[in-house]
């Protein structure tokens, strides 16, 4: 079976066979990693492409490099990310930078952690987590997608 998975360096959809998702897959356009070992930083631009044209479902940080919260969840976020690697894209959205998307998305306050699936946010959680707390979050919205 097929499975739509977006590159986030430029933006292409990729088809890969959705056994190989936990694999090291490239990009056909522009060859780079389909998968990082540290969550993307994306513009308005490559969240749309991610959450509109990827079959993978797109855990969302939205951050400012300000937010002591925000650093202090960095690496909890970065290791969940390695764990569920393929099972989810983990991203970051700097609201300072992209202050347009976080109005579009209702961020009110940060760190604001979203999920979303089939082209629609799932998932919604305000405030710093754990590691442990981050990944029972995240598989939790991913299992709610899926049924």
């Amino acid at each position: 079976m097929k499975t739509h998975l977006v590159c986030p360096n430029c933006n292409s959809t990729n088809r890969v066979d959705t056994d190989k998702l936990g694999a090291e897959l490239s990009c056909g356009s522009c060859h780079k990693p389909l998968f990082d070992k540290h969550p993307s930083s994306l513009s308005s631009i490559g969240l749309q492409a991610q959450i509109s044209k990827s079959d993978v479902p797109v855990v969302v940080d939205f951050w400012a490099p300000w937010c002591g919260p925000c650093r202090m969840m960095a690496p909890a976020y970065e290791k969940v990310s390695q764990d569920m690697q393929g099972r989810a894209r983990f991203v970051k959205v700097n609201t300072e930078v992209e202050q347009s998307l976080a109005a579009k998305f209702n961020i009110r306050s940060i760190p604001t952690l979203a999920v979303f699936a089939g082209g629609r946010e799932i998932a919604r959680q305000p405030g710093a987590m754990s590691a442990t707390d981050l990944m029972r979050w995240v598989s939790a919205a991913l299992l709610k997608a899926s049924t």
